[in-house]
């Protein structure tokens, strides 16, 4: 990945009152919050949300994919609520999902190679930047091995890799640790903070444990409100 000398010295996400819709329903309201750029023993940070469509739907809208309803959102110093803002970011951004589609008998350097491509010739030699990622994250013993053969936690590290593989300056993290068992989820834990040594990260889950793992900073987003943990948790006793 690029060296924390190379990532834009500015907040790699910076939200300012945004609104977040999935259909006809809110996700986000007025929500403000940073993703700060890599720096020695930072982590991830993360957002802690009940339903995953809800996640999926505001790192749609972190990744470019869709826009914020409104409110200012700069990604890597992008206005996300033009489409050449968001254009501008997309291969600058690296997206791992827990569920996602791939192609039918695709092996693990198979899915990373096809990111390395899907990014674009000006990121390098596709083989090159996979088997680096790949020796990284511990895949190569896994790298012949067919995605649907492979353990769960292993296909995570491998999705993981493919958004990594790039050496994108933001990685988007969705749900990638939820269900996981406490062994695996330590490892990719690990995995991510590696990487966030080299790039900013915002993680996604349904569980404040397994957050904590891999970020410094939780932050609750509940009935379409963001906030810190302390103050979910006090309205929680007050409820």
């Amino acid at each position: 990945m690029r060296s924390a000398h190379a990532v834009v010295a500015a907040d790699p996400v910076l939200a300012a009152g945004i609104g977040v819709r999935r259909g006809m329903h809110w996700i986000v309201r007025s929500a403000s919050f940073r993703v700060g750029p890599p720096m020695p023993g930072k982590s991830a940070f993360g957002i802690l949300i009940a339903a995953p469509e809800q996640a999926s739907a505001l790192v749609d809208v972190l990744a470019g994919i869709s826009r914020p309803a409104y409110g200012e959102l700069r990604v890597l110093g992008s206005d996300m609520a033009t489409a050449r803002g968001r254009a501008a970011v997309r291969s600058r951004i690296g997206v791992a999902r827990r569920h996602a589609r791939t192609l039918p008998g695709l092996r693990i350097r198979g899915l990373v190679e096809h990111a390395a491509r899907l990014a674009g010739p000006g990121s390098g030699d596709r083989h090159v930047l996979a088997a680096a990622i790949l020796d990284r994250l511990a895949l190569s013993p896994w790298a012949e091995v067919p995605l649907r053969l492979a353990p769960d936690s292993v296909v995570r590290r491998a999705r993981l890799a493919a958004a990594a593989v790039h050496q994108p300056e933001l990685l988007l993290l969705d749900g990638l640790l939820d269900g996981l068992l406490a062994r695996d989820a330590a490892v990719l834990a690990d995995a991510i903070a590696d990487l966030s040594r080299d790039a900013g990260v915002l993680l996604t889950g349904i569980d404040a444990h397994m957050l904590t793992l891999a970020c410094d900073e939780v932050m609750v987003l509940a009935d379409g409100v963001l906030m810190s943990a302390d103050r979910y948790e006090d309205i929680v006793k007050l409820s």
